[in-house]
């Protein structure tokens, strides 16, 4: 039997986290979807730019993702599919009945139909420690595929976003790319006393630049985007420094294989 929930809550309160560690502790095939959330007057939705999907199928390879499997034959045997939502408001009332329609168009494409219905804030087996009620909230992103940062660079950049030098930033989710072939879900939420740099599992050789998903979401209060953007592209390595970083790099990873 299939267990289909539809988890629901305010940006920063910790979704993809509970997300995760249900997978994690579920012992069959599991299936993960985020849809769009409906914006209300005032209250911008963060940017799905697919941080999420690949923070979870980096930390849970065999995860199905059914935006990139559409179409494709689903396994038969029993599974969790988790579909996550950012939504300001708790619904109107509990279950099926109170997903908000635009959410069920969503899900109708999907051929879906969730049998729970869950929102941080109302139900009481999900963490209620981040769950803030947001009155107005801006909503910037951009798209950073291709790009690799000097390290020492988007220590100071995080720093500066999160401590308001562009305005006060209460949500910043993103994927940043290293020049040793790493990457980093950077996340922060006003709620909590840090941030949260967590590295993803897989690692990219040092050849050139990666070809995978790297994005800024950046929820908050009289934003700064060309500041933003400015200080962004201060931060990104060009083509030839880029490579003074991997060169030595690929030698070192090049003798190791000639010893071993």
């Amino acid at each position: 039997m299939q267990n289909t929930w539809l988890i629901t809550g305010p940006p920063g309160c910790g979704k993809t986290t509970w997300i995760r560690d249900s997978f994690l502790k579920h012992q069959g095939t599991c299936a993960y979807i985020r849809l769009s959330g409906s914006e209300q007057d005032g209250l911008q939705q963060g940017h799905n730019a697919g941080i999420d999907s690949t923070w979870l199928q980096d930390q849970i390879p065999e995860l199905l993702d059914l935006r990139t499997t559409a179409g494709a034959p689903r396994p038969t045997a029993p599974r969790l599919l988790l579909i996550e939502v950012q939504q300001f408001q708790p619904p109107t009332s509990s279950g099926p009945d109170g997903i908000d329609p635009q959410v069920l168009r969503q899900l109708e494409v999907f051929n879906l139909r969730p049998d729970r219905s869950l929102h941080f804030g109302l139900d009481p087996e999900l963490p209620h420690e981040d769950v803030l009620d947001f009155k107005r909230l801006e909503s910037w992103h951009r798209n950073l595929q291709g790009c690799v940062w000097d390290p020492n660079s988007l220590s100071s950049f995080w720093f500066e976003l999160v401590n308001g030098a562009y305005g006060d930033v209460y949500r910043a989710k993103a994927l940043m790319n290293m020049p040793d072939g790493r990457s980093f879900l950077c996340n922060w939420m006003v709620s909590q006393q840090s941030s949260q740099f967590l590295p993803l599992e897989a690692v990219e050789p040092p050849a050139g630049r990666p070809n995978r998903t790297s994005h800024l979401v950046v929820q908050g209060r009289a934003l700064d985007p060309a500041g933003i953007e400015s200080t962004i592209d201060d931060c990104l390595l060009t083509d030839d420094v880029l490579e003074l970083h991997q060169a030595p790099l690929r030698d070192r990873q090049h003798a190791l294989q000639s010893n071993g």
